[in-house]
């Protein structure tokens, strides 16, 4: 469910997508006592598509994928996960997601291969089969050239990445990864980011929860952003903008026309703001990738001359800050 622009809405108050969707959740809720940590939390994933729950630690996201995982009792709501009812079907659904937790489940005196051999046999997997989905699990995590040594020798990124394969090698329909970069090295954590990036292409759905934006910008077809247990807006990265009403802001440098291009611009379709400094024009665009060749243009037509061009486009933290009055870090 897209939230539409000039509505902010939770999401279990439209219908969801059904028929296609691997994974469908309406209405979660958990309470501890009177404290309510969830709060009537929906949301829809279609194959092949990277769903990212986006908030600051303790929004509850760790909560949400436990109850849809089955690892958690809820007080309220529904699990789907291919059609299939976690209540009805427990094993069906819970064999169909590869969970792979903030805390690390890997046996760190055992390799790679040791580990994905153990957790291939716990999902059933022998032989020629078993042995062929550990060498795609150690190329897809690139750890094939670590593949015998032990795991208590590698750095924080690698038991990491790790951690991911094994949730990935009963080829799961749903993947979930709770935080998967936490306390990891920058190398690590683009190569953790590369290797999910890449399981859409296989048909996987994934359900990626962090409290980094730039993750979520990079890798997340959609984003829910949860604060206090809520989910307070749903979308692409562009609804999630319109919906707050952010505009891309585009810095021109200029040599010289400054007034001129000023005068030209500050009635051009799609300009929604325009301040000029001795040779900049700083301008709120609706839509900077469709407004700035005829910018630029009309900046040519008055004989300014432009030096260089910086577009900066809203981000999920500012549409945070908007919708909830507060970093996202915090």
């Amino acid at each position: 469910m897209a939230v539409s622009p000039g509505s902010v809405a939770a999401a279990s108050e439209a219908p969801l997508p059904v028929g296609d969707a691997v994974l469908e959740c309406r209405g979660l809720t958990k309470r501890y006592g009177d404290r309510t940590v969830v709060d009537d939390v929906g949301f829809s994933i279609a194959p092949g598509e990277t769903y990212g729950l986006l908030g600051p630690n303790g929004a509850g996201k760790t909560t949400t994928i436990s109850m849809l995982c089955g690892l958690l009792h809820r007080d309220a709501g529904t699990v789907r996960v291919l059609d299939r009812d976690l209540d009805a079907e427990p094993r069906s659904v819970q064999g169909s997601i590869g969970y792979v937790p903030q805390n690390l489940a890997i046996y760190p005196d055992l390799s790679p291969v040791e580990n994905l051999r153990f957790f291939g046999r716990l999902h059933g997997l022998r032989g020629a089969a078993l042995a062929a989905r550990i060498d795609d699990v150690l190329e897809t995590i690139g750890l094939t050239e670590r593949a015998d040594d032990r795991a208590d020798e590698f750095s924080g990124g690698m038991k990491r990445r790790l951690n991911i394969g094994i949730g990935l090698l009963h080829e799961p329909s749903l993947l979930i990864l709770d935080e998967p970069t936490v306390g990891v090295d920058p190398q690590s954590r683009d190569a953790i980011l590369a290797s999910v990036d890449q399981l859409g292409a296989t048909g996987i759905a994934v359900l990626y929860t962090t409290h980094y934006m730039e993750e979520a910008e990079r890798l997340c077809d959609r984003v829910g952003i949860v604060d206090h247990g809520r989910m307070v807006a749903e979308g692409t990265r562009r609804e999630l903008v319109a919906l707050v009403g952010e505009h891309d802001h585009v810095r021109l440098s200029l040599e010289s026309g400054v007034e001129a291009a000023a005068e030209r611009l500050r009635t051009a379709p799609g300009v929604v703001k325009l301040t000029s400094g001795d040779h900049t024009l700083d301008l709120s665009l609706a839509e900077a990738h469709r407004a700035l060749p005829s910018i630029l243009s009309a900046v040519n037509d008055v004989g300014a001359r432009v030096l260089s061009v910086e577009v900066v486009e809203p981000d999920l933290e500012a549409v945070f800050m908007h919708l909830t009055g507060r970093a996202l870090r915090n």
